[in-house]
């Protein structure tokens, strides 16, 4: 199908694309400016999704690396006001600490976003056997529990 209106996406579509495309490509040194300006759109909605694909993006690339705390602390500062990436990127940062072996509470893990779970059950960078013990009694979801025990059951298996 084909018309006038059919292939014109509307300008939000068009800036979200747009906005994906520079998040990917900006040099470290301009990435909090840019974060910043992209929050500044008028579609809120549509600006917390595209800078919540580039959290997603930077932090697993960083997640083990030493930069991320610094980089998570800038973060932090510039999406202070917005809800949930305050809160993904706090889970980001507790995904570090368990795949870091350092300290964390049981709360957070078991009160975290259903992404956040699904997240820690399935990657093959979480194998703290700690963590995927209590998603497998206390995740959420049956995906997570079920997820979480196959994991379990991978790191038990003798190499």
């Amino acid at each position: 199908m084909t018309g006038p209106h059919i292939d014109q996406e509307p300008a939000e579509h068009r800036r979200f694309a747009r906005y994906l495309q520079a998040l990917e490509a900006v040099a470290e040194a301009d990435e909090a400016e840019l974060v910043a300006a992209v929050l500044r759109d008028q579609d809120a909605t549509m600006a917390d999704s595209a800078v919540g694909r580039h959290l997603d993006s930077r932090a697993a690339h960083l997640l083990t690396s030493q930069a991320f705390t610094a980089w998570a602390q800038t973060m932090a500062e510039i999406i202070a006001e917005r809800d949930f990436l305050t809160r993904r990127l706090r889970e980001w940062s507790l995904l570090r600490s368990i795949v870091l072996g350092e300290p964390w509470a049981t709360e957070d893990l078991t009160t975290a976003t259903d992404w956040f779970q699904r997240t820690a059950a399935t990657t093959q960078i979480v194998t703290a056997p700690d963590a995927l013990r209590l998603l497998a009694e206390h995740g959420r979801t049956r995906r997570v529990r079920n997820a979480a025990s196959r994991r379990l059951r991978q790191l038990e298996q003798p190499s």
